[in-house]
């Protein structure tokens, strides 16, 4: 069974519908790349995913033993969030409340995952920094291990290089194609068209009709010419 199955969703807030008729489904080992234009309701289908918002109809179905609270997630971080004092192994280790319940404390465990996952995300020497006096790859870096705290399965990423340099950019690309090799699922919203090569399945939304399909299908379809002939003419200007 699949760790998601999405039926029929439709998505929105403030009672306005931003997309719609909305079929996917998301198996153990996947990488889905979520593209589409501007507004066309990427982050807010993240957000329904993750129970932060309410469907406006369809459904949501959970399998393969995955619940809920194993989902790791990135957002897009705010001004506010970047300039958050507390130390980078405080951040990451933030990211194990999830899975405790109404324990009110960190157990040995969570410790040793927190500091698993910062070696694992090449942040070792940055463990006792304040997290706001870092890079903006670092702090990715940081909340990257931050979400693997809260799962070993599925991963949900907003935007991931937002605002990165284009070196750090392919640095961050190959680190989360380095997760989804070691078995961890991926979701990843973006708008860069360099995002899609690293994908094995793309969800286009904000088109009609929707494409859903492998990735390679994807770079085939009409749609797909459309988005990468229009991502470069962005580029370029």
């Amino acid at each position: 069974m699949a760790y998601l199955t999405v039926k029929n969703l439709s998505v929105g807030y403030e009672n306005r519908v931003v997309a719609e008729n909305i079929d996917f489904i998301v198996n153990k080992g996947d990488y889905l790349c979520i593209v589409g234009e501007n507004g066309s309701g990427k982050s807010t289908l993240m957000k329904t995913l993750l129970g932060l918002k309410s469907p406006t109809s369809g459904e949501i179905v959970f399998g393969d033993g995955l619940k809920r609270n194993e989902i790791g997630y990135l957002p897009q971080q705010t001004a506010v969030q970047r300039d958050f004092p507390a130390s980078v192994y405080e951040v990451v280790l933030s990211g194990c409340v999830g899975k405790n319940g109404w324990r009110p404390f960190y157990s040995g465990a969570d410790k040793a995952l927190a500091k698993e996952n910062i070696e694992k995300m090449g942040i070792t020497e940055l463990a006792n920094r304040c997290y706001r006096e870092l890079s903006g790859g670092q702090q990715q870096r940081v909340l990257l291990a931050r979400a693997l705290c809260a799962t070993k399965k599925i991963l949900l990423l907003d935007e991931p290089v937002a605002g990165l340099d284009p070196r750090v950019t392919v640095e961050m690309y190959h680190t989360i194609a380095q997760l989804n090799t070691d078995g961890v699922t991926i979701i990843m919203i973006s708008h860069d068209i360099a995002a899609v090569k690293y994908a094995s399945h793309v969800l286009h939304i904000g088109h009609r009709p929707l494409f859903f399909g492998t990735r390679e299908d994807y770079i085939a379809s009409d749609v797909g010419k459309v988005f990468f002939k229009t991502e470069v003419y962005d580029d370029d200007n």
